[in-house]
């Protein structure tokens, strides 16, 4: 039942975002029980211009590594001159982990 529901959060997130999406790549969100992973995505042509991941790096908290990988993130995606996307959250709540990761994603030089 739970996982209905998540499914169908994902899906209603993901047709927002789609439209929007159209001009802009797409920063994706996957959230684990350890570890957190992003990564901006071009739609149009189905490649991944910058990924990082929490797996690669450790400081303290997880809220904490959840900001180093947003920072990562924009710092890769910057330097390949991508600045404005689209947040795709997926079925998380913009809460903790990943509201951290997107208030680092922002300060980091990403527009979205």
């Amino acid at each position: 039942m739970a996982n209905q529901t998540a499914i169908r959060r994902k899906l209603r997130t993901r047709r927002k975002v789609r439209v929007a999406a159209a001009e802009r790549p797409r920063l994706s969100v996957f959230r684990s029980s350890k570890h957190i992973y992003a990564q901006i995505i071009d739609d149009t042509t189905g490649t991944t211009l910058a990924a990082a991941s929490s797996s690669a790096l450790k400081t303290g908290t997880k809220s904490d590594t959840a900001a180093a990988v947003g920072r990562a993130l924009a710092e890769a995606a910057v330097a390949k001159g991508v600045k404005q996307v689209v947040f795709d959250r997926g079925q998380y709540r913009y809460h903790g982990r990943v509201k951290a990761l997107a208030d680092a994603a922002r300060e980091g030089g990403l527009d979205f």
